[in-house]
């Protein structure tokens, strides 16, 4: 940018042809502004003022030069209008994918009103509970269910989201209610578990009186979308792993009920990706920001209707 300030200090000496005027004008000094014309000529190899005592006049070099800097200028702050427009009133495409369970719940809903609020503004939006690339699939972001390992992306973390063991009252009835993650092993109990191709034998993180412990728990039916796993657990066909937020209205209604709860997951974080790049663009920090506030709205929301339903 020095050599833009350069053009701009030369430009007001050829209006105002005095070095001193175009200092005050670029909030410099004399000194400076005669400084940065030197070294102008001397980049240029040509003389662009001859100087007398008290006024500068422009050579032929000088004024053909003027006119190609304010040219340049010109189209400078043609550019940065342009930039502060799009900033203050953004446009274009945002390619967003979010888990099943946010998407469905939270970001889907909220994405007319966000349209409504900035009518240049599209999403596209991908909804998968499988792990996505921000990066190799072209995306601006992606909303992150879990704990996050390290990463090269832009985190922002929207919320931290507690998580239930629950199945349906017809389950416990048939198999009984377990205290605790042993009795899941011990009891051999059918666990519902989110699972993708290629993944690792499955794990279910419990707080116990020792600390965070890891449980193999297995059970006979297993999908990569979690609201499945909720659908099988209503139908009573096993205990199923749950952020608060999912299962709330149906802990509320006694369709599923708290199972080993001596033994709670450990929570799980509620976070958005995205590259750096995308973090600088302006209708990308205007998506995050308008969904992270409304997810985290609409989450505490849902969990405190759990907590009061649980107190009472």
């Amino acid at each position: 940018m020095s050599y833009v300030k350069t053009l701009k200090i030369f430009v007001r000496v050829y209006e105002l042809g005095s070095m001193s005027a175009a200092a005050r004008d670029q909030r410099s000094s004399p000194a400076v502004a005669s400084s940065r014309i030197a070294e102008l000529e001397k980049s240029l190899g040509v003389r662009l003022f001859n100087r007398t005592t008290r006024v500068l006049h422009p050579t032929e070099a000088g004024t053909i030069f003027y006119n190609g800097a304010r040219r340049i200028l010109q189209t400078i702050e043609e550019a940065e209008a342009e930039v502060m427009e799009a900033a203050s009133s953004p446009r274009g495409t945002v390619f967003v994918a979010a888990p099943l369970g946010i998407g469905r719940r939270f970001v889907a809903p909220a994405v007319p009103e966000f349209k409504d609020a900035y009518p240049n503004i599209d999403v596209r939006l991908r909804m998968s509970d499988r792990s996505v690339d921000v990066t190799a699939e072209g995306l601006d972001m992606a909303f992150h269910l879990g704990l996050l390992e390290d990463s090269d992306l832009k985190v922002r973390v929207i919320a931290q989201c507690p998580r239930i063991l629950c199945a349906a009252p017809a389950y416990v009835a048939r198999r009984g209610m377990p205290a605790d993650g042993d009795a899941l092993i011990a009891d051999k109990h059918d666990c519902l578990n989110l699972r993708f191709p290629g993944a690792r034998e499955f794990q279910w993180t419990l707080q116990t009186p020792g600390g965070p412990r890891k449980f193999e728990v297995a059970g006979p039916f297993e999908s990569d979308d979690g609201d499945v796993l909720t659908a099988w657990a209503l139908d009573g066909r096993g205990i199923v792993m749950k952020p608060v937020f999912e299962v709330a209205e149906h802990l509320v209604s006694g369709a599923l009920v708290p199972v080993a709860r001596a033994t709670p997951p450990v929570p799980t974080q509620l976070s958005c990706l995205s590259s750096h790049r995308t973090g600088n663009d302006p209708k990308s920090r205007l998506f995050v920001e308008f969904m992270a506030s409304r997810i985290a709205r609409d989450l505490a929301a849902q969990e405190e209707l759990w907590k009061v339903h649980a107190a009472g």
